[in-house]
């Protein structure tokens, strides 16, 4: 349900919040960092596989990567001109050109090589292998291309059999000529464990010759957002009916973490047909993340469904295990797994946009994060002094939306505290941090500032 309670006025609350330490798990509130480090002490990097270098964009290495050959693995030319022996070309000149007799042609990925010996030279193309007896490469613009005209050419021209070419200027040893190795050596490591594999790490593996690599697979996260009031936009919302945005938003938030992530439409407040929807996506999930139905309200079939799994969130069963935190938003939450003891991990949110998406914030993201093997679990949080006064309840750590400015160190709130405040969150570029232990902070007070964004 996107319906959540969240606040903390009811006497049941504030007996437990007067006694976290003494209270039953189930009862007693939760740290923000004490529930992170037990969601993250239960999962971790998924086991690397042999994937095919486009399946493995986004993932990380789990091995180090060594080339087996040198890169380039032969010299070759890095221009379009005439492979030639230097002491042919001392003292040329536009009035005193060096004329060598053309021996031959050479294409890239030409096998057959003509041996250039003094007084030639042989017309290459870029990328072409070196001819033996050639020291440097003479660009087409040192020469006149063949024509006899003694006049600097612009382009090569057709071939002609032995035909001279004159050269317009000394070419120096080695000049336009790409040497073997000089980019990778073989033996080499190219990439190590742990790297980030993008376009470039995947174009660097294809030209070592590398088919396939190790890695850690991005990790499948299933999203569903529960709630019979929920309708799919672009479908008529009638009387208390609204479109569902949680869906959208943390399946977004899931892909910008790196996983592979697959949106569940809105899953009604009917227990069959939730367990139904969960037994069914256990196939292709590595996490669950659902939001609604974590509150304390009468119809919340979430809760009844996840307990019936069994067990709790720790000591090895299976189950989801539900609780209450000192934030806001986002006091209910939800942790586990389904499917057996060493099932599918599950983290059941807040139904509030703004709940659900600071939620998944702290704690689904470095989750997927950490199932990637990523290095940089945690979002980057920098100080900032805020402009405006800052009001937060007792014993709750608040995350307000906010703006940063890295120019002048500022942040500005954006919006107010309600966790229903879409229109403001897509505004906000980061979460303006208080303590748990303070409830007002004067404008002009430093700030910790969590960074959002890609």
């Amino acid at each position: 349900m996107t319906g959540s309670t969240e606040h903390s006025n009811s006497p049941a609350a504030a007996c437990c919040e007067g006694s976290a330490d003494q209270a039953p798990a189930a009862r007693r509130l939760w740290t923000v960092d004490e529930h992170l480090a037990d969601v993250l002490a239960a999962v971790g990097p998924l086991p690397a596989i042999e994937l095919r270098l486009l399946d493995a964009q986004g993932c990380r290495l789990a091995e180090d990567v060594v080339a087996g050959g040198d890169l380039p693995p032969f010299d070759n030319s890095s221009m379009d001109g005439y492979a030639l022996r230097t002491a042919d070309t001392d003292g040329a000149t536009d009035t005193y050109p060096s004329v060598l007799s053309v021996v031959g042609d050479i294409a890239a990925g030409a096998g057959d090589l003509p041996r250039v010996g003094p007084g030639q030279a042989a017309r290459i193309m870029t990328g072409a292998p070196v001819p033996p007896g050639a020291e440097a490469v003479a660009p087409v613009e040192w020469t006149d291309g063949g024509s006899g005209t003694g006049q600097a050419a612009d382009a090569m021209t057709a071939p002609v059999q032995d035909e001279e070419v004159r050269v317009l200027r000394p070419v120096a040893e080695g000049a336009h000529i790409r040497r073997r190795g000089s980019d990778v050596a073989a033996g080499a490591t190219v990439l190590e464990a742990g790297t980030r594999l993008g376009p470039t790490q995947l174009g660097l593996l294809a030209a070592i010759g590398r088919a396939t690599v190790k890695a850690r697979p991005r990790p499948r996260v299933v999203v569903l957002s529960t709630g019979s009031e929920l309708v799919q936009p672009g479908e008529p919302v009638g009387p208390g009916q609204i479109s569902d945005s949680n869906s959208f938003t943390l399946t977004a938030a899931a892909q910008e973490a790196g996983a592979i992530a697959y949106r569940v439409g809105g899953v009604p407040d009917d227990a069959a047909r939730l367990r139904a929807v969960l037994e069914d996506q256990l196939g292709r999930a590595d996490l669950i993340v659902t939001s609604g139905g974590v509150s304390v309200g009468a119809y919340d079939v979430v809760k009844e469904v996840f307990e019936s799994y069994g067990g709790g969130a720790r000591g090895g069963a299976a189950g989801v295990e539900f609780r209450r935190l000192r934030m806001q938003p986002g006091k209910p939450q939800g942790f586990g797994r389904i499917g057996g003891a060493d099932g599918v991990p599950l983290l059941a949110l807040p139904g509030n946009p703004v709940s659900a998406y600071i939620s998944f914030e702290l704690f689904v993201r470095p989750v997927i994060r950490t199932m990637l093997g990523a290095a940089d679990v945690h979002r980057p949080v920098v100080r900032a002094v805020c402009p405006a006064a800052l009001r937060s309840p007792a014993g709750r750590r608040q995350f307000l939306r906010g703006r940063y400015s890295a120019a002048d160190g500022t942040v500005e709130p954006v919006g107010g505290a309600e966790s229903h405040l879409v229109g403001a969150l897509a505004r906000a570029d980061c979460l303006i941090t208080v303590p748990e232990s303070v409830t007002e902070l004067p404008a002009g007070s430093e700030v910790d500032v969590v960074l959002l964004g890609g």
